[in-house]
């Protein structure tokens, strides 16, 4: 059985928004990483992927983005804490709000970043490397 995770490569003007996760998250805790979390039974949904990641995101750190999200990417990997997890990635653009640390427990730092910063940090993981390339590479082609 697989966990089913989902994140978001959030950007606005030229800057993306990731966080540094929390030292008390059982994976990859204190790294840096994109908003998002894992996917709630709610019996029969449509849009489970894009409602969970909406409400992560404003649960995680209160902000709003566009109606319009893009698919980027799906992974799977084993958690620290031996779960397996199948993972997706999404593009969204900012609408509103001020990105805070409202789930402490998740989240230790919200940071807006031009992508060559996050790149750079030895605390972003290979995985989320790729993630925000791949997003950002599908921001040029759609011209956003």
């Amino acid at each position: 059985m697989f966990v089913v995770n989902v994140e978001a490569a959030i950007y606005k003007d030229d800057r993306w928004l990731v966080i540094r996760r929390s030292l008390k998250e059982s994976h990859a805790p204190g790294m840096v990483s994109l908003v998002g979390g894992t996917v709630e039974h709610e019996g029969n949904q449509s849009d489970i992927l894009e409602r969970t990641l909406r409400r992560e995101i404003v649960e995680e750190i209160g902000i709003e983005v566009s109606d319009v999200i893009h698919y980027v990417h799906s992974t799977s990997f084993v958690a620290d804490d031996g779960d397996n997890v199948v993972d997706v990635v999404f593009l969204c653009e900012y609408l509103k709000g001020e990105a805070v640390c409202k789930s402490p427990d998740e989240v230790d730092a919200v940071l807006w970043l031009p992508i060559e910063q996050v790149l750079r940090d030895d605390a972003t993981p290979p995985w989320t490397k790729e993630s925000l390339k791949l997003a950002y590479a599908m921001r040029k082609r759609l011209g956003s």
